[in-house]
């Protein structure tokens, strides 16, 4: 038998799971019937028979716990041989999101009420629409974490944004009050998706960052020839294109800080990859003309990384990315949470047996920084036995 806190418990998990699709519908302006129910569980004959007050308690605590605008209570008969005819709640039915709201109460009700009036807003300033509803879904928990200033702020950019072009500008350049660089970049997909809303297949236009890739040239006759001595720097892809570095080797590590710890090393740079941006980084002229070294994390995502800079690159070692390394370190691992699945064809014999032991021990993850520095020191070495100075 379901109680009635128990059927709101039951009750607030379902506006925690719908949210999303309730608000979506109502963006969308759908005029579908909307209905949900729940299952009371009322008690068989023999359960009845068993504790005849309980069950009579349970019945009357339903008659008594519903007011007429929150739901419909359905009742069934039950004709009992022993106990006779007797009438049974057997469903409680929703006819809205406000009437399931009004049963739970609380936070939830708070919620949905809140996601329900700032979709409304949006719905009464766009119209409404399929596109308007999926935005609505994808962002509605930050939707919620929004103040009503601050949401009605996003509507008005996306707004002005939809009648104006800013094709060129930087986030500091767009002339919208209170849209400063910070305000752009905390709020900027939500307004990004709401402006794809109002103008199908408009871009933006907004000009991105570069993203930066930290070098070190670990060689200072390399650097002097080339640099003019700069050995520390990060820099733009087309810049670090331009370059004439020549160098004999390129370690390319996924932790910056290991990239920073590297000591002097002869015809040598060290390099940050980017996570899957080391495609871009493999493809720099002068990096194809050297080996890469590489050493990433020894998780799925490090050999998925391994697996592309192989698919750019045809001269790639690693180091520390091995079984040995792996059950060396067997107290330092930690549980990989998003392990990544795929065919990675690039990879050795070994790597992929690497891979499957990682799979085989709940999707171990040792992180490449909680590798002691001197074993990491030694197996570059070994990589590279002709390059420390």
């Amino acid at each position: 038998m379901m109680s009635v806190a128990a059927a709101r418990v039951a009750a607030r998990e379902r506006i925690a799971k719908n949210l999303g699709v309730w608000a979506s519908s109502l963006a969308a302006g759908s005029t579908d019937p909307w209905s949900l129910s729940i299952a009371l569980k009322p008690p068989t004959e023999a359960q009845a028979l068993a504790d005849l007050s309980a069950a009579e308690v349970w019945a009357r605590s339903w008659r008594a716990a519903m007011p007429a605008e929150s739901a419909a209570l359905d009742w069934e008969t039950r004709n009992w041989r022993r106990i006779g005819r007797q009438e049974v709640p057997v469903r409680l039915r929703f006819a809205s999101p406000d009437a399931i709201a009004t049963f739970v109460g609380g936070t939830a009700a708070h919620d949905w009420h809140l996601v329900r009036d700032r979709t409304a807003l949006a719905a009464a300033q766009f119209g409404s629409s399929e596109a308007l509803g999926a935005v609505i879904r994808r962002h509605v928990r930050t939707i919620l974490g929004y103040d009503d200033a601050e949401w009605e702020q996003v509507l008005a950019a996306a707004q002005w944004l939809s009648e104006n072009s800013v094709a060129g500008l930087r986030p500091r350049q767009l002339p919208l009050r209170g849209v400063d660089t910070k305000w752009f970049a905390s709020h900027r997909a939500v307004v990004t998706d709401l402006l794809a809303a109002l103008v199908p297949g408009h871009a933006l236009g907004v000009v991105e960052s570069d993203m930066l890739y930290r070098v070190r040239v670990l060689d200072q006759d390399l650097s002097a020839h080339s640099l003019g001595g700069l050995s520390d720097f990060s820099a733009p892809l087309m810049q670090l294109a331009g370059l004439t570095l020549e160098p004999r080797v390129a370690f390319v590590f996924e932790n910056k800080e290991s990239v920073l710890a590297m000591p002097e090393w002869a015809g040598a740079i060290a390099i940050h990859g980017n996570g899957l941006d080391i495609a871009a980084v493999a493809d720099l002229p002068w990096m194809q003309r050297c080996p890469i070294v590489y050493w990433g994390d020894l998780d799925s995502a490090g050999f998925a990384i391994l697996n592309r800079l192989r698919l750019h690159h045809s001269r790639v070692t690693t180091v520390l990315m091995d079984d040995d390394t792996l059950l060396a370190h067997r107290d330092l691992w930690v549980t990989d949470k998003s392990p990544v699945r795929g065919e990675l064809t690039m990879l050795l014999p070994q790597e992929l047996r690497t891979v499957h032991r990682l799979q085989l021990e709940a999707d171990a993850r040792l992180e490449q920084e909680r590798i002691p520095w001197e074993t990491a020191l030694a197996a570059l070495r070994k990589a590279d036995p002709d390059g420390v100075i």
